[in-house]
């Protein structure tokens, strides 16, 4: 029940921060602000970064970025104290590490078992005398 009352919860009353959804003057720093916040996934919404969201907390989240670019802060800066706050989650680019180390292996053991399994298949039709 809790899970579906999520999306309620995500938003408020409160009018949304300063820079949440106002561009900076500069195209440059908004173009850096634009391309760190489509890496950074909303905290409170399912499959959408802060750029395509409209939860308060990713405005927030938003308004906090173009703030620190604003004040001349490197992208890369700014990404590594949301981590450090938010954990791995907030990025959708994860480092690798023993808690995320399924996510980046999985694929590779997928895509060598389907290549296994496909080999096996073509063999046993040759070996059938199936053209």
């Amino acid at each position: 029940m809790l899970v579906l009352a999520a999306p309620a919860f995500a938003d408020s009353n409160l009018p949304p921060a300063a820079l949440a959804n106002t561009q900076l003057r500069d195209p440059d720093k908004e173009a850096q602000a634009k391309a760190l916040m489509e890496t950074l996934r909303c905290l409170v919404c399912q499959g959408q970064s802060i750029a395509d969201s409209d939860a308060d907390m990713a405005g927030d989240m938003r308004a906090l970025v173009r703030q620190r670019i604003q004040a001349g802060e490197p992208p890369e800066r700014i990404r590594a104290w949301l981590v450090q706050r938010y954990g791995d989650y907030v990025t959708y680019d994860p480092p690798l590490g023993w808690l995320t180390a399924p996510l980046w292996l999985a694929p590779l053991v997928l895509l060598g078992t389907g290549l296994l399994i496909a080999r096996r298949s073509f063999r046993r039709r040759n070996a059938g005398g199936e053209p």
